[in-house]
């Protein structure tokens, strides 16, 4: 990296500015100030738009002499970059018509807290588990990697096991507590997920944290390491725990279905999936659809025509933990935290969920009151949880810590 171009420290000063705005991402490109991504939305600096020489000095700057020829070959590179007492940003520099944009995220130091996210009492248990498989979903930007995170970070704190991360890049840094972490990024510390997770394997490893299950040799070796005694954490973006049961399986080709059907009924222990909501206060607060792997679940894994029931298993499985997006989103309307309007962009079937709305006595007009939870001392995660009806008013504080 050469840091000598004059227009570095005015770069190092958005990010500094990005830190103190506790935002997520910083956007560069011509015929553009800045932008800072805040829990609103994208937001301009008072500066003059960029100009074709600025953006490309910049990169000139920051992009590793390592990673130039890549950049130069593939119009696009991945690197982490640090300034001093202000943090470490995951970047992505690419070229837009002609020309260089870029997007740099800010990295976070050790993992959230449950409670801090509004994760519910369900989650802990699941990152309590021993052995399995544990997937967490959702479309890109959800905050698949924050939950995570959380994960790793009671395990790091409660639980003196070997944690291997095997991630592309890594977004958030763990520092050794109780447990012992290692962390592998594509590209800088090994070849690929599928290498990276066979050389786990011999690594003495009691959790494996898989970044993102892409290929179908990943997958099978996934399966294979719950299968043998780990517990293995990964993401897929599906929709709903029934499509990831499915996605899992159609990794897979036709006449090997029937056994991958065995192996993760057998080896599943829950799916998270999210999804992302707009508050009535200008945040963000997850929705989450938990399925937790029981026998009646595990019946439906394993018989083809019974895996569309999935969905039902789950509303009926309060007292696991399970929850529907739809059951979710009903509290959060409840609880004034989000609107119907918002409510009804996520939902997983607007019919049904205006059903719902009508049995709960709530109409389309219905307006959202101010939260009752406050965001600066949140209610314990999912009080009600272990009961037939779920509750994740603590979601609410999800919405001060970067979803």
């Amino acid at each position: 990296m050469d840091d000598s171009s004059p227009i570095i420290p005015e770069f190092n000063s958005w990010l500094e500015e990005l830190v103190k705005t506790d935002g997520s991402d910083l956007h560069i490109k011509v015929g553009s100030a800045p932008m800072l991504r805040l829990s609103h939305g994208l937001v301009r600096l008072e500066r003059d738009p960029l100009s074709p020489i600025e953006t490309q000095a910049i990169a000139d700057g920051v992009v590793p002499e390592d990673r130039k020829a890549i950049f130069r070959e593939r119009g696009e590179v991945d690197f982490a970059y640090s300034v001093a007492h202000v943090g470490r940003f995951r970047a992505n520099v690419f070229k837009q018509r002609g020309s260089v944009s870029m997007v740099l995220r800010k990295l976070r130091f050790g993992g959230p807290s449950f409670e801090e996210i509004g994760l519910p009492d369900a989650v802990r248990t699941l990152a309590d588990e021993h052995r399995g498989l544990i997937l967490v979903t959702g479309p890109t930007g959800s905050g698949k990697t924050t939950t995570l995170a959380a994960m790793i970070g009671y395990l790091n704190a409660t639980k003196p096991v070997h944690i291997v991360t095997i991630e592309d890049p890594i977004e958030v840094l763990h520092k050794d507590d109780v447990a012992s972490i290692n962390q592998r990024e594509i590209g800088n510390d090994t070849v690929d997920f599928l290498s990276a997770l066979r050389a786990a394997l011999r690594q003495d490893p009691d959790v494996i944290l898989i970044g993102e299950m892409r290929d179908t040799e990943t997958v099978r070796a996934a399966l294979q390491a719950a299968e043998t005694g780990h517990l293995v954490l990964s993401t897929l973006h599906t929709q709903d725990a029934t499509e990831t049961v499915n996605r899992v399986i159609d990794f897979f080709p036709p006449h090997q279905q029937k056994q991958i059907r065995l192996t993760l009924a057998g080896t599943l222990r829950g799916i998270i999936c999210q999804r992302l909501v707009p508050t009535v206060d200008g945040g963000r607060v997850p929705a989450l659809e938990i399925l937790v792997n029981t026998g009646r679940v595990a019946e439906r894994i394993i018989d083809e025509e019974k895996t569309s029931e999935i969905k039902e298993v789950v509303a009926e499985g309060g007292y696991y933990g399970m929850i529907t997006f739809d059951q979710w989103l009903l509290k959060l309307i409840k609880n004034g935290t989000v609107s119907v309007d918002d409510a009804m962009q996520a939902v997983s079937s607007k019919h049904d969920f205006e059903l719902a709305m009508q049995q709960a006595g709530i109409s389309p007009n219905h307006r959202a009151a101010p939260a009752t939870t406050p965001s600066s001392s949140p209610t314990p995660a999912s009080a009600d949880l272990d009961a037939v009806d779920p509750d994740p008013d603590a979601a609410v504080a999800s919405t001060s810590v970067g979803f």
